[in-house]
């Protein structure tokens, strides 16, 4: 991984826009459970951030997946090409790089498109409230 070139690393995104969602860790246990509530720069329906050039400028805690964080990061989703190439693993049939469709993502069920709230709409309190399974979580 850490010989592609930006681009080959950039088109591992499947674009499910998973990774842009609100996680609550469970302090006792070390848990993560992901919520229906996007960050303020995720396009809801398209799954793309609004401005992913400034997105560090504009959401200060925003993780620039590197290969070494992705081999660090325990909320990546289980279906994410990122992770799934670092643990040597295939890709999924509906990724865009294997299906050549870029909607594939979307037509398998796997991102958030119109599933999610943007956080602006919400208080960080109430984000228990919205814990939700995606596909390919236990």
């Amino acid at each position: 991984m850490e010989e592609m070139t930006s681009k080959e690393w950039e088109s591992l995104c499947d674009g499910c826009g998973r990774c842009c969602l609100n996680k609550l860790e469970d302090w006792d246990t070390g848990a993560i459970f992901f919520t229906n509530v996007a960050c303020n720069q995720l396009n809801c329906e398209t799954c793309q951030c609004k401005n992913y050039e400034k997105r560090f400028d504009l959401v200060p805690d925003c993780i620039d997946l590197t290969p070494k964080k992705v081999r660090e990061l325990p909320w990546l989703p289980p279906t994410c090409a990122y992770k799934l190439v670092s643990d040597g693993k295939d890709l999924y049939p509906w990724h865009p790089l294997k299906s050549g469709d870029p909607d594939s993502v979307h037509q398998a069920g796997i991102s958030v498109k119109g599933r999610v709230f943007p956080e602006e709409d919400m208080e960080p309190e109430d984000y228990e409230d919205h814990i939700v399974t995606w596909p390919g979580e236990a």
